[in-house]
Formats: structure tokens, C-alpha cells, sequence
């Protein structure tokens, strides 16, 4: 496959920033909001803040760390960058990998149930275990969320290590 040319690179590592950035503030607006679901003091409200919070992942999050994660793979296939030649690169992919691991399995679930037990419970969900589980893992999980991304968006700026150093096969060396 033929490399990206410079302009080609760019408008492709332009998307993927915005991708990105996309993740980072939304994840940084439903942590905000789940902050402020843990002193609701009435039912509309927090039915309202649970909601918001899972239209946030559903139609932000979601394709904006699809969008990531496709715009990265194709920085690496397509330029120089590579899969593996680099370790903050490799880094980067453990990171994502595992954010998006951690949010399809914990951080998604949480926030569908405590939408659902605010819905049908009211302020009583407040007292419910289950809930307060649920709404404790999104504000903690959005928390892990952010600190991963803001790490994984220093890593692409400063890129703190170098090329891998292959060794040479010991048939190429005969």
C-alpha cells in the first residue's frame, strides 16, 4: 500500500486530534454531569442527568473513539509511523485498547443502569445499592477515562520513546 503523502497525513492526523478531542471534552462533560448526579435532590433531575450522560457516550463517545481509533490505524498502515516501530505508539494502542475495553464493558453498563433505576425509582434510586454502585462507577470510570486520555494525548505530543530497536534475525545475519 502506498504511502500518505504530507497533505494526505495531515488531513488524516487532523481528524484524528479532533476524534480525540471529541472523546476527552464529552468524557470530561459526563464525568461533570455525574458529579453533579450525586446531590440531586429531585427525581426529573436526576432522570434528566442520567440521561444526558448516556446520550453523551451513545452518540459522542462512541463514534468519536471509533473515529480514534480508524484514523489511528490508518496513520499507522499508511505512513511511517507503523504498528509497532515506535513504543509510544505501541503505548498509545495498549492505552486506547483498554479504554475502549473498559468502557464497552464497565463504564457503558453502568450508566444504562443507573439511567434505568432513575427512571423507574426516582430519589429512591439514591437509597438503592445498585444505583449508587452503578452511579459511583461512572463518575470513578469517566475519572479513568480522562486521566488515560490526557495521558495518551501527552504521549502524542512529546513522544517520550524512541524507535524500537529490532535485532536482527540470526538467518539474516548469516
Amino acid at each position: 500500500m502506498p504511502k500518505l503523502s504530507i497533505r494526505q497525513k495531515n488531513w488524516l492526523l487532523s481528524a484524528h486530534i479532533g476524534f480525540a478531542a471529541l472523546w476527552t471534552g464529552t468524557v470530561l462533560s459526563m464525568f461533570l454531569l455525574s458529579l453533579r448526579n450525586t446531590k440531586s435532590t429531585n427525581a426529573e433531575v436526576l432522570y434528566a442527568l442520567n440521561s444526558a450522560i448516556n446520550l453523551l457516550d451513545d452518540y459522542i463517545v462512541i463514534p468519536s473513539a471509533i473515529g480514534s481509533v480508524m484514523t489511528a490505524t490508518f496513520l499507522c498502515w499508511m505512513t511511517n509511523y507503523g504498528f509497532t516501530k515506535f513504543y509510544w505508539v505501541i503505548t498509545k494502542w495498549i492505552l486506547t485498547i483498554g479504554l475502549v475495553i473498559f468502557g464497552t464493558f464497565w463504564l457503558f453498563p453502568w450508566g444504562n443502569a443507573a439511567e434505568k433505576l432513575a427512571a423507574q425509582e426516582g430519589l429512591q434510586a439514591l437509597d438503592s445499592p445498585i444505583y449508587s454502585l452503578d452511579a459511583k462507577g461512572v463518575l470513578i470510570g469517566t475519572v479513568i477515562q480522562v486521566l488515560f486520555l490526557c495521558i495518551i494525548i501527552a504521549i502524542s505530543v512529546l513522544k517520550p520513546w524512541g524507535r524500537r530497536v529490532v535485532k536482527a534475525n540470526s538467518q539474516n545475519c548469516k
